[in-house]
């Protein structure tokens, strides 16, 4: 039994108990008036006048407890009566289909159509909460508290030995079926409408400037690697005899095409890497194209390799451990860098009002489309719930919640009765005088 409902229980009892005696109370009262106005008939008429009102509070009384019983249940039980008057008692259990209708309707119609979810949201800045909550230290240290608790069982599961093999073999099999050419093709196209590209090679090319500056003895090292693979080492070394430094001459020269591109945006060289990632976007949107065909082969040959995979897991399991490990700490530095990274999402939320329009209208417009399509769906849960409901099981429920209430209103049918009955025994009593 939940929390509410052993509130409500003895709510209820007792809420019973009183309405009871109030009635007992009312029928005793009217007993003995009777008894009295026969016993001491000099002072009838004022008997007669506390009567009326102990009848009125007595029929009060029952009229409610027929009123409140007949919601739930059939006073009469087995009696023989009337088809109009059984037809009128267990309204509950009676209508309870029309009842999961009427709720569902009621839910969906207030609270989950998508005219009432954009409204609800067109003026709620659900960002700048998210924000504010994130900001708060207090419920980003509950946050990261959460993920310290999961994340570890979360490892401890997937650690399984069974359970690893599982997602290994699925993820391979999925991995097997899905042809990475076209998610490949979508990348390049999004970095290059993007001009990604452009902002990786400058800075790719400042870095290998900044670094050949920087180190010239390394520089010159690789260079004689270099010639030595290409086999020129040896012709290298005889044009030095003659007083040409061709290394020098190939630094010198790979240095100032780099510095050429940094300052052209639009170097040939440039225009023929773009060029080639175009060709090659275009080719992997293609399943039959060459360069498909390539990259989907050489994917299945890593997969077929256990080698790969043997190393692909044991760097997974051995990250998978260290990340366990260090949120398993009390002075966890992943938990501390979490926990600010959020607390600065949050203050950058409620600083950047942009942002924050952009993922409103967002998160609005995806409110909106979800109570769309699954409203229905959550409509006709709560409906099939209602209609699974054990009739009694349903008026215990409801017993339970308001049934205290209703029971009062027994009590309030006995004195509002015996007040109405006092008022026209008294007007009776003035009329009988005066006439």
């Amino acid at each position: 039994m939940s929390n509410t409902e052993q509130v409500n229980v003895p709510s209820l009892d007792r809420s019973k108990r009183f309405a009871t005696i109030a009635l007992i109370v009312a029928v005793v009262a009217w007993i003995i008036l009777i008894i009295c106005a026969k016993v001491m008939p000099e002072y009838a008429w004022f008997i007669h006048i506390l009567m009326l009102g102990a009848e009125a509070g007595v029929v009060g009384g029952l009229a409610d407890w027929y009123a409140i019983t007949v919601l739930f249940r059939n006073p009469f039980g087995k009696i023989p009566i009337p088809k109009f008057l059984k037809h009128h008692t267990e309204i509950i259990p009676r209508n309870k289909a029309r009842i999961a209708e009427s709720m569902g309707k009621f839910v969906q119609e207030n609270f989950l159509s998508p005219q009432v979810v954009e409204k609800s949201l067109k003026d709620t800045d659900l960002s700048l909460a998210i924000g504010k909550w994130l900001a708060n230290p207090q419920n980003n240290t509950q946050v990261v508290d959460v993920i310290q608790q999961t994340v570890p069982k979360i490892f401890e599961f997937v650690g399984q030995e069974q359970i690893g093999h599982f997602i290994q073999n699925n993820s391979v099999q999925w991995v097997r079926n899905t042809r990475v050419n076209q998610l490949a093709s979508e990348m390049l196209r999004a970095v290059l409408e993007n001009d990604f590209h452009q902002d990786v090679l400058q800075r790719g090319l400042d870095v290998a400037h900044e670094w050949m500056m920087n180190n010239p003895e390394k520089t010159r090292e690789l260079t004689q690697t270099m010639f030595k693979e290409l086999g020129v080492s040896r012709l290298a070394k005889g044009a030095s005899w003659i007083g040409i430094d061709v290394e020098q001459r190939t630094i010198d020269s790979l240095l100032e095409k780099v510095e050429s591109m940094l300052a052209d945006p639009e170097h040939p060289i440039r225009q023929k890497i773009e060029e080639i990632a175009n060709e090659l976007k275009v080719q992997l949107a293609d399943n039959s194209s060459n360069a498909s065909l390539r990259l989907n082969d050489t994917k299945n040959a890593l997969l077929d390799s256990s080698s790969v995979l043997n190393f692909i897991t044991g760097a997974v399991v051995i990250l998978c451990d260290a990340i366990k490990t260090d949120l398993m700490k009390p002075d966890s530095g992943i938990a501390m860098n979490l926990r600010v990274a959020i607390q600065q999402v949050g203050e950058n939320l409620i600083q950047n009002q942009s942002v924050r329009e952009l993922l409103n209208d967002r998160m609005s417009g995806i409110a909106v489309n979800l109570s769309d399509q699954y409203s229905e769906k959550v409509i006709r849960f709560i409906s099939e719930r209602i209609h699974e409901w054990d009739s009694s099981e349903m008026i215990g429920k409801i017993e339970s919640e308001v049934g205290g209430d209703l029971h009062m209103i027994r009590v309030n049918g006995v004195v509002v009765g015996a007040f109405i009955g006092l008022t026209l025994g008294v007007i009776r009593a003035i009329i009988d005088f005066l006439i």
